[in-house]
């Protein structure tokens, strides 16, 4: 088993390091989509909480907290996945480019972008006919339409859409992808 080791440190040096400068903050990385995520998912956060404490605490819950924190959860998961998409910071399997040629592993991220396309393409129009069905659907503890819902799901595939025809054309002028050269992308909004 490994032994700990701590550096002993005094006050004074531990005073100071609150002293240091700091890098200034850059919010260039984030888009509008992020910011929405993040106000929903506090949203989603405040309904949780609210739900525990009302259960819990006074031992009476309130029943639309938890509908609408799932509701809420499930529009984070989707914008959510937007950003992903917008940075390339989707699961993915690269060791196979590894062991291609670079001509080949060129061809294959491409193709690899061609599909993504596609399947959001296919997303996209398949969702919007979901919502067309079940627009008129209202939520079961609070009598409010669930369409609010169903078109944010659907304007989160159409944005995953827009990214992605990005994501590629930016690809296609850098001349890879993170597929190809993942060490080139991990500083890239972190």
């Amino acid at each position: 088993m490994a032994e700990e080791i701590h550096t002993p440190i005094t006050a004074e040096e531990l005073a100071h390091v609150f002293e240091e400068e700091t890098a200034p903050v850059d919010l260039k990385p984030y888009a509008i989509e992020d910011w929405v995520t993040q106000a929903l998912f506090w949203g989603m956060t405040l309904c949780v909480f609210l739900q525990f404490f009302t259960r819990y605490i006074l031992n009476n819950s309130l029943a639309w907290t938890e509908e609408i924190a799932i509701n809420l959860l499930v529009l984070v998961v989707f914008l959510g996945a937007v950003m992903c998409v917008r940075q390339s910071r989707h699961i993915q399997v690269d060791v196979l480019y590894h062991y291609l040629s670079p001509r080949s592993a060129r061809i294959l991220a491409i193709v690899v972008d061609v599909v993504r396309i596609a399947f959001f393409i296919y997303a996209t129009i398949l969702f919007w006919r979901y919502a067309a069905v079940v627009h008129r659907e209202r939520m079961v503890t609070v009598n409010l339409p669930r369409n609010v819902i169903f078109y944010t799901i659907f304007a989160a595939f159409l944005l995953m859409l827009l990214r992605s025809i990005q994501v590629f054309i930016q690809n296609m002028r850098r001349g890879y992808s993170v597929l190809e050269r993942p060490a080139a992308f991990d500083q890239i909004g972190s």
